[in-house]
């Protein structure tokens, strides 16, 4: 009986849901029938996973048993990614806003420690992703919320659940903030408008709102999240365009650069002091380990440059021939492209302005001359692509809610609209009362990014990985624990760094430019 019901369940309530061809429709009823059957068939299965990953497709592995509907249906979405687009879509999840704020962390930590702590972060997400994909090829879920789920019922899959919605609610508003920050300016350079006199057109707060209802609004309504796959590549050469150009500029502006405003007047004599001295000047040197007050927000800015792991196990769902080896692959190769991406686009973007690089990349250039042709086509590039990322990143979040707040319903459309009215809606007003890009990184990268990289992977594997396969004290859970901790030290070190900059009034999230 208690196997049969839940597969009821799955047939009924969820069939429809279950047609999301990117996996991300899993429904509780699915929760249902694979948490509550006879341990028996658990305890086979993990042994099953290890010793024939390699010669059997994971879809009759992980779905054994009574769901013979089930395997179809997820036949139905999987195998049509192929290995390549997998890494696109992964690294469009990874590549975030967050790049436009790396020369600024690259200036408050210094080359070399800039380094260190980016590879020191890329190489905590792979193993992050290597627990989750173990836990997941343990129990035959493949998503955040069931596996919280799992592991520790419903207060795991809320904890999941809210920390998803956190992080992605924090990733859509720095998006959006650059639309408030950047888009008047562009209109403002195209029109060639010196003083603006309050026109609504080169108002940021009016320009946010209107793209929200007329881009982002329709494409956050669509019922599946595989229309939005075309825009992942589109949204990823835009940021190259970004890169190339970066590092392109940093060969071609003087060291002590010239602020636009003073253009005519005495700065160009420091131009020519400087010419004369050469390298001496003190402003034209990259430091390479720096510490100060602004060094706090250096590790939250990091951390959430790669966070991709709500987004890793329907990427894993949609892959063609799933393995845990083949996933681990799309993940490394991903991450290891965004790693190279971050340190070149930090390390020309800070040696292009040293010390008065601002923490919006592009807002530097256009102090030096507003009206630069190349700077208005990569701005007009990345406000394209975080402009569609927006949609990418709200689907996670509509689906946590519902699992949270509805989870025995199947699909329903006045619900799903009405989730991304409000969602959008209150984003829009976070960006247009939050003070600066800074603060929402920072405070949302110190809370739930450590809980989606570090803590979560980590308790969830402890958990449902078996005794008998890895009793407590093996190796691996070792490792997983000191995983968590890790995460918990950093977490409380990078609130407290903020709490100290922010009481003491000296930064620059709480003071703006």
């Amino acid at each position: 009986m208690s196997e049969d019901k839940p597969a009821e369940t799955v047939e009924n309530s969820s069939a429809e849901a279950n047609t999301i061809p990117n996996g991300k429709g899993h429904e509780p009823g699915e929760i249902t029938a694979s948490a509550k059957t006879p341990p028996a068939e658990d305890c086979e299965n993990p042994h099953r996973t290890e010793n024939t990953e390699a010669s059997l497709p994971e879809s009759q592995e992980f779905l054994s048993g009574a769901e013979d509907k089930k395997t179809t249906r997820f036949t139905d979405f999987e195998g049509k990614t192929s290995f390549g687009m997998s890494v696109f879509n992964l690294g469009n999840a990874i590549m975030g806003s967050g790049i436009l704020g790396l020369a600024y962390a690259m200036a408050n930590t210094g080359v070399v420690l800039f380094l260190l702590l980016l590879t020191v972060v890329a190489v905590l997400s792979s193993y992050s992703i290597h627990l989750l994909l173990k836990s997941s090829g343990i129990v035959g879920i493949r998503a955040y919320e069931q596996l919280g789920y799992r592991a520790f019922g419903t207060p795991g899959k809320m904890a999941a659940g809210i920390a998803i919605t956190l992080q992605n609610i924090g990733a859509m508003s720095s998006y959006l903030y650059i639309v408030k920050y950047e888009f008047p300016l562009v209109i403002q350079a195209f029109l060639k408008v010196d003083n603006p006199a309050g026109e609504w057109y080169l108002n940021g707060n009016y320009l946010v709102i209107i793209v929200s209802v007329a881009v982002i609004l329709p494409l956050a309504l669509m019922k599946q999240l595989g229309y939005l796959g075309y825009t992942s590549g589109f949204s990823l050469s835009c940021m190259v365009f970004f890169l190339i150009s970066v590092i392109y500029k940093k060969f071609n502006l003087p060291c002590p650069f010239v602020d636009f405003s003073y253009n005519s007047t005495g700065s160009v004599l420091n131009v020519t002091a400087a010419g004369a001295g050469g390298e001496d000047n003190p402003a034209c040197i990259p430091k390479m380990a720096n510490l100060n007050t602004q060094t706090a927000y250096t590790i939250p800015i990091l951390a959430f440059a790669f966070v991709c792991h709500p987004e890793v196990l329907p990427i894993y769902t949609e892959l063609r021939n799933p393995t845990k080896k083949k996933m681990q692959h799309v993940s490394n190769i991903s991450i290891a492209v965004m790693y190279i991406m971050y340190f070149l686009a930090a390390l020309f973007g800070y040696l292009t302005f040293y010390e008065e690089v601002e923490a919006e990349l592009l807002h530097t250039y256009s102090r030096i001359d507003p009206y630069d042709t190349l700077i208005l086509c990569v701005r007009v590039a990345v406000l394209t692509a975080v402009t569609l990322t927006v949609p990418i990143v709200l689907f996670p979040v509509r689906r946590a809610i519902q699992q949270m707040m509805f989870p025995n319903k199947t699909f329903y459309w006045p619900r799903h609209i009405a989730i991304a009215i409000t969602l959008l809606t209150f984003i829009n007003l976070l960006v247009i009362f939050a003070p600066n890009i800074l603060g929402i990184f920072g405070i949302i990268g110190a809370t739930s990014a450590p809980c989606l990289i570090f803590i979560f992977p980590a308790v969830f594997y402890i958990r449902i990985v078996p005794k008998e396969e890895e009793p407590l004290r093996s190796v691996p859970k070792i490792l997983a624990a000191c995983f968590a901790g890790i995460g918990f030290l950093f977490m409380i070190m990078s609130l407290s760094f903020i709490i100290i900059d922010w009481t003491s009034g000296s930064s620059k999230a709480s003071s703006g430019h």
